[in-house]
């Protein structure tokens, strides 16, 4: 499972969280006429279906609910900067992969990373709860090893007996003035302070009926699986007030039972009172035993020992593990509820009719979708099944296999996995050779040889590539003047860039991105007139490039451009963009700009590059700009989209 799956999973219960607790709360005021034993099992039922959450999320099959995918836009204009050191990138990358670095060269990672600090902070919050917990269990374990054996044997069979308990329940000493408490789901046990020896007889047999109550009621296995439930959700202020009721509502029903059994409400109020005034809990162990008296509790349990008109009816032993069960149940399709946009289809039923139909351009299709809305995960599970097929029909050795891996390459190089993408490239190349698709991986396996200063190795494969394809030759040619200039040769380096326009066709991005380089070749050589004439000759093509490839945005209710009545979007925060190791190789700098569609839901949506530099800076300014987020345009007092232009500087030190 990817962590997406997993992140996804459990923040889904994280919101199914605040819907349980909420319908708990409800119910709970609509029983606020019936017994605190029925209040009780409403609060285990949701303990027990907070703790079942997440595993059923995680073991069902999706209920899925469709949803729309925003888009949104507005005519007005953003702009930032990114400054980076020229140099190796391959040295820098071993010591500086920071969060902030990674997070604007890699946005499917930073979003992963974040989820994963989110994860691991939820975790820890609960590790910490539990730890606490466990540590309570140990303590009493010990203090009941150590503990002598308290006196009343007789007293206690005798109530135990009206409490219809049939199994034998110890009655241990702890120190004096300590809290009388009950632990132990198996074999149940009861600490009695030492001094309780010097208390009448009625007070000693009103305490312990009130701890054997909790002994019939099986308090403490409760007690211990809510705990857990509700600690689990350490973060959500609900769980931590359905945790006060648990305990509020727990010891009002064991109040209940032993009046039932025959306490007179004044004299069991007196002795609870009492009892509670001259005892003190013992941190250590409250937290995994029940005590008798919490003070913070206190006031409203003896008025409602003292209310005649309280409900006292008890619920069954069961009734609890019964309620618990139903509560799960009826969690489960909440548990299994998935969100899904439009654009998402079950995969699974996608690539199983794709297997049946042998037809790997399904697959293909779907993963281009997802690849666009940036669910990489999902679109590299599709190319893979996708190149299974294409194995199993053509052959492993096939040209359509090796175009298959191509894909793959080209995913992972999008998703800034080079060692992944090198991997895919390598074996799509031993398939294809020097045929024309192979040349982008040619020129990619050799930008990475070239970065990690294989000269001999990288200028091998640039010659493959300009033999496989002409029309990517001029790039080619361009990697292989950067290598000569880093070696210092300028005069092989300025004849290749000179070659490289040479070889491309004058009105191409291509052609701009190479100008751009030799302009900042040029700049190096002193020759700043002739750099500005090439900028200004690049700058032109991009601008001419952009206007025509820009596609209309259309959605529903939108877009719309800033002014009548629409308000201007703003920037609430921004990653930083880094820049792609071959623009820092090739010391490429200049400008990006992108026009998006800023939706009601404060992201940029349907990036499109209207001014391209090339060399991978301009996937970098998507991805980071993909991580932004704004305070949506308001039209007649509600969020749409709104068209903006984004410009993203990239400049080397």
């Amino acid at each position: 499972m990817s962590s997406e799956a997993v992140f996804s999973i459990f923040i889904g219960a994280a919101i199914k969280s605040v819907a349980v607790l909420g319908v708990a709360w409800a119910v709970a005021f609509l029983m606020r006429r019936r017994s605190a034993a029925a209040r009780h099992l409403v609060w285990s039922a949701a303990a027990a279906a907070l703790l079942a959450l997440p595993f059923l999320s995680a073991s069902l099959p999706g209920l899925r609910i469709p949803g729309g995918t925003l888009l949104s836009t507005a005519s007005t204009m953003f702009e930032t900067t990114t400054t980076a050191a020229a140099g190796d990138r391959t040295a820098q990358l071993l010591g500086r992969r920071g969060a902030t670095i990674a997070a604007a060269s890699q946005p499917l990672r930073a979003r992963l990373d974040w989820r994963t600090w989110v994860m691991l902070l939820w975790a820890a919050g609960a590790a910490v709860a539990l730890l606490r917990l466990i540590a309570g269990c140990c303590a009493v374990w010990r203090a009941r090893r150590r503990a002598a054996l308290f006196g009343d044997r007789e007293m206690t069979a005798e109530l135990a007996g009206m409490l219809g308990i049939r199994d034998r329940v110890e009655v241990l000493e702890t120190r004096a003035g300590s809290m009388p408490m009950t632990f132990g789901v198996l074999r149940p046990a009861i600490f009695m302070p030492s001094d309780a020896v010097d208390w009448t007889e009625e007070r000693r047999r009103v305490v312990l009926l009130h701890e054997l109550a909790h002994v019939r009621r099986g308090d403490v296995a409760a007690h211990l699986f809510a705990r857990a439930a509700f600690t689990l959700y350490w973060w959500n202020p609900l769980a931590w007030l359905a945790w006060r009721e648990f305990l509020k509502e727990r010891e009002r029903a064991t109040d209940d039972l032993v009046l039932n059994a025959g306490a007179r409400a004044s004299d069991y109020a007196g002795h609870l009172l009492e009892v509670a005034r001259n005892s003190q809990a013992t941190p250590s162990l409250g937290w995994a035993a029940i005590a008798m008296a919490r003070r913070s509790q206190l006031e409203g349990r003896l008025i409602a020992i003292l209310d005649s008109e309280v409900n006292r009816k008890s619920a069954g032993r069961a009734a609890v593990w019964i309620a618990a069960v139903a509560a799960v149940a009826m969690v489960a399709p909440l548990a299994a509820v998935r969100a899904q946009d439009a654009a998402s289809d079950d995969v699974d039923a996608v690539i199983r009719a794709a297997v049946s139909q042998r037809n790997h351009e399904i697959l293909d299709s779907t993963a281009k979708a997802a690849e666009q809305v940036s669910r990489f995960d999902t679109a590299k599970k599709l190319l893979e099944s996708s190149a299974q097929i294409r194995a199993e029909v053509s052959g492993t050795q096939s040209t359509d296999y090796g175009i298959g891996l191509l894909k793959l390459g080209e995913l992972e190089q999008k998703r800034g996995n080079r060692s992944s993408a090198e991997e895919f490239y390598t074996r799509a190349t031993l398939i294809l050779g020097d045929r024309p698709e192979a040349a982008k991986a040619l020129i990619f396996l050799g930008t990475s040889a070239a970065i990690k200063k294989d000269f001999n190795q990288a200028e091998i494969y640039f010659e493959r590539a300009k033999q496989a394809d002409p029309a990517n030759a001029g790039i080619a040619t361009l990697w292989m003047a950067s290598m000569k200039q880093k070696s210092g040769d300028s005069f092989s380096a300025e004849a290749l860039y000179k070659n490289a326009l040479g070889m491309t066709d004058a009105d191409s991005t291509d052609a701009a991105t190479i100008m751009h380089v030799y302009a900042q070749f040029l700049r190096e050589q002193g020759r700043t007139e002739e750099a500005a004439d090439m900028v200004e000759r690049a700058d032109a093509i991009d601008k001419a490039i952009g206007k025509s490839s820009v596609k209309p945005m259309v959605a529903d209710g939108g877009p719309y451009k800033m002014g009548a009545g629409v308000s201007q979007p703003k920037l609430i925060s921004k990653t930083e963009p880094s820049y792609s190791e071959e623009a820092r190789f090739a010391k490429l700098q200049g400008t990006v700009q992108l026009s998006v569609v800023i939706g009601a839901d404060g992201v940029a949506h349907d990036a499109q590059v209207t001014q391209a530099l090339g060399l991978g800076l301009d996937e970098e300014a998507v991805r980071a700009v993909a991580n932004w987020k704004f305070q949506p345009g308001v039209k007649d007092g509600q969020p749409v989209p709104v068209i903006a232009t984004i410009q993203v500087n990239f400049h080397l030190l």
